[in-house]
């Protein structure tokens, strides 16, 4: 048995909640937040550094 006999149909369906984070990601300039937040933000590194 081969999975295009199986009829999957792997195209998901369009939530609301999909559908609101698509319009936040057009509507929010998310590259100019970024570099606002960027120099206060941690580095991610652990630990105190040596």
């Amino acid at each position: 048995m081969k999975q295009a006999d199986l009829g999957l149909n792997l195209s998901t369906k369009r939530t609301r909640k999909r559908e609101f984070l698509d319009e936040m990601n057009r509507v929010v300039p998310w590259t100019d937040l970024v570099m606002l937040i960027a120099p206060y933000a941690p580095e991610g590194k652990r630990g105190r550094p040596p």
